[in-house]
């Protein structure tokens, strides 16, 4: 399979929409953040990391970003890490009724729907 990179639309002026969301394996104890980049204009999601919720994980979500998305606009949470690792230029923390980050945030709870079912789906087959 091609590289994430190798799939993206190309952006004139893109705005990224950044958010974190954390899931489990087998038990809540081992928490992973899931760190996602999405493109506000054509609502692909440009890099996304997999760690806990550190600035060094959040540097390692930048990082990801493809070089034609680095000058974007980046909106994200109030999270202290964004504010740490950003360009202070191009980021801007806003709450969610700022409806800046309402399309990444619909992206977190569809993973989050689709993933719920699929386990429920795998126990109810073990029966």
């Amino acid at each position: 399979m091609p590289e994430l990179s190798e799939t993206l639309l190309e952006v004139a002026d893109p705005v990224l929409e950044l958010d974190e969301l954390w899931s489990f394996v087998l038990k809540k104890a081992r928490k992973r953040w899931i760190w996602i980049a999405l493109c506000r204009q054509t609502r692909q999601v440009v890099a996304y990391v997999v760690g806990d919720r550190s600035a060094q994980i959040c540097r390692r979500s930048w990082a990801a970003v493809p070089e034609a998305f680095r000058r974007a606009h980046c909106y994200t949470d109030f999270w202290e890490a964004y504010a740490k690792v950003f360009p202070t230029a191009q980021h801007s923390a806003v709450g969610k009724e700022s409806g800046q980050t309402a399309h990444v945030e619909r992206w977190n709870l569809t993973l989050r729907q689709r993933l719920v079912r699929g386990g429920r789906c795998r126990s109810r087959s073990h029966r």
